[in-house]
């Protein structure tokens, strides 16, 4: 298997983590439960599946918001948290120049920059969670707390 940038980030700070694979079938809008469904092609809990969102402000400041499958993102919530006045998804024609990443492939770890990473609270209840990999098809099995070392994000309510 070829390493992505999320693995050899992992690899360098010492990480346990886990790949798995999964057929891609090239659904990747979030509106219509891509990340539910690699959950289910995985068999695994959809709290425990954890989508990355990546946004902007009014200012084009990016903010990164990683969130079970099973829940929504709160705008109002959103924009208390990066204290914006606006915050709006990055379009996907945008994403793989801001992050490196593309739709269906966007991990929290490894983008170009380091942007300001928010992880919802809930994942504090998980034992592992399932992120991408950082290429379609692979989502990596981590602990919640080597998540947020690695991504050195906040841990926040910013859900429905």
């Amino acid at each position: 298997m070829k390493k992505t940038n999320a693995m050899r980030i992992l690899d360098k700070l010492k990480i346990k983590y886990e790949v798995l694979t999964y057929e891609d079938d090239g659904e990747h809008e979030l509106e219509r439960g891509a990340a539910q469904n690699i959950a289910q092609k995985l068999n695994i809990q959809i709290e425990k599946c954890f989508k990355t969102i990546v946004m902007k402000n009014e200012s084009r400041q990016i903010f990164v918001f990683c969130q079970s499958a099973a829940q929504e993102i709160n705008l109002k919530k959103a924009r208390t948290l990066t204290d914006s006045k606006e915050i709006t998804p990055v379009k996907s024609d945008e994403l793989l120049s801001l992050t490196g990443y593309i739709r269906g492939g966007c991990s929290p770890l490894g983008m170009k920059k380091n942007f300001p990473t928010f992880i919802d609270e809930s994942v504090l209840s998980c034992d592992k969670v399932y992120i991408s990999a950082g290429v379609r098809g692979e989502q990596i099995v981590i602990s919640p707390q080597d998540l947020i070392k690695a991504t050195s994000a906040q841990t926040a309510d910013f859900t429905l």
